[in-house]
């Protein structure tokens, strides 16, 4: 397999950061949910204004995994304020680390989530934590075997539909 290059997203990458995350997505869920529920997060979830707005948030880092200059995943973090739920100075939130399906099982997510980590360690955060669809077995054993745990459930809207994350959480020790 050819080299995996973890590269920090700018402005102008834009269009490929939308790109990369509105096919991931719809791959990760298109199958489990209503088309118009996908197609109403694609659109609103991932414009260019909702992503420029995130780049631009001092908060948040989003990384592309890249091959030749071609995105096949990515992964975003939060933390501070700009966490979705938690919102603890000591925490990192990894909101989202996605790959494209034909990439499945060569260890690019497990690059990304080893930059999150990097990033843990530059900013002496005491834990990880993020949010997994229950519907997700395979995401969730990802997880469970780096060590992370389940600590709760939250609610996430797709469209007109409530769905249940597993918030799991892994306490580092450098």
């Amino acid at each position: 397999m050819q080299r995996i290059e973890i590269k920090k997203v700018s402005q102008d990458n834009i269009g490929q950061l939308q790109e990369i995350c509105r096919s991931t997505f719809a791959e990760a869920f298109s199958d489990d949910n209503s088309e118009e529920n996908i197609a109403d997060y694609l659109a609103n979830g991932f414009s260019v204004e909702k992503l420029t707005d995130e780049l631009n948030d001092p908060n948040s880092q989003f990384y592309f995994a890249l091959i030749d200059d071609q995105a096949i995943g990515y992964l975003k973090v939060n933390s501070g304020a700009s966490q979705t739920e938690i919102r603890d100075s000591h925490s990192l939130e990894i909101e989202r680390i996605y790959v494209l399906k034909a990439y499945h099982g060569k260890n690019v997510g497990k690059l990304l989530y080893e930059k999150a980590l990097e990033i843990s360690k530059q900013n002496e955060i005491e834990y990880i934590w993020l949010g997994v669809w229950e519907k997700n077995p395979r995401a969730l054993r990802f997880y469970k075997k780096i060590g992370f745990q389940e600590f709760g459930k939250h609610i996430f809207i797709l469209g007109n539909e409530k769905q249940t994350d597993i918030m799991m959480k892994l306490h580092l020790n450098y």
